[in-house]
């Protein structure tokens, strides 16, 4: 199931336009249920908008990220 979340997320990051609803029943055949697939959504979204405005904003990696 985690491989498959983490394609999903690729995806949704590289060409979110590219989502089908192939893409939705991948996961629901591994076991995410509607919600566990908008938790996916949410935090693939989440991480992508925290790194824009971060990369946006020129703020620099912490030394341990390095």
């Amino acid at each position: 199931m985690d491989k498959a979340i983490c394609e999903f997320s690729e995806k949704l990051t590289i060409e979110p336009s590219s989502i089908e609803q192939k893409d939705i029943e991948k996961l629901k055949k591994k076991g995410l249920d509607d919600q566990g697939i908008t938790d996916a959504v949410e935090t693939a979204a989440y991480f992508n908008y925290i790194n824009r405005i971060a990369d946006g904003l020129g703020v620099d990696l912490e030394d341990w990220m390095k």
